[in-house]
């Protein structure tokens, strides 16, 4: 219902803008239409496909009560509420969990593995292309190095500088 009322607002969006006669206004008018229909188009979307998961979780319920009735009818019906049978059904139940908790747990660590080989990849080949740039360019690799080198020079010598006016200022005014 809330999608026909949302169908209907649109609808009549889109017959104030093909009435609408100002001209600086309809591209915007037009581009707001647009996008409230592609709200719409989502909306409807995830509407049927909501709909359809509880179909199918409706009809499998379903299933899985018509055979549990089968099985209690079966149990019933044949006179056998052997204890040996509720075992063994206890047994089933726990070995395909089981099953199912291990399928899981792998293809976890398939996943895990793949996501691991492509990262190591990926470092791989940053690697090789950090040390092709690297002995590419070994000019680039030292003159870094003496600039930094004089940096370094540089700054202690003005601490040096600094350090000397300081004192020097001091003892000119305590004297």
């Amino acid at each position: 219902q809330l999608l026909a009322r949302l169908t209907g607002v649109n609808d009549k969006m889109a017959e104030y803008t093909n009435s609408a006669g100002v001209p600086s206004l309809n591209a915007a008018l037009m581009h707001t239409l647009q996008r409230h229909r592609d709200i719409l188009q989502d909306y409807t979307h995830e509407f049927h496909k909501t709909k359809a998961n509880f179909m199918a979780i409706r009809e499998r319920e379903n299933l899985m009560r018509s055979v549990r009735k089968d099985i209690e009818s079966y149990k019933s019906g044949s006179g056998v509420n052997n204890r040996r049978t509720e075992l063994f059904l206890k047994e089933h139940d726990h070995l395909r969990n089981s099953d199912r908790l291990i399928e899981e747990t792998i293809s976890i660590a398939m996943a895990t593995k793949e996501n691991i080989t492509s990262q190591r990849g990926m470092l791989k080949s940053i690697h090789s292309k950090m040390n092709t740039l690297a002995n590419r360019f070994p000019a680039v690799n030292s003159l870094i190095q003496r600039i930094n080198l004089r940096k370094r020079r540089d700054s202690l010598i003005l601490g040096g500088v600094i350090g000397i006016c300081t004192i020097l200022l001091l003892l000119y005014a305590f004297h």
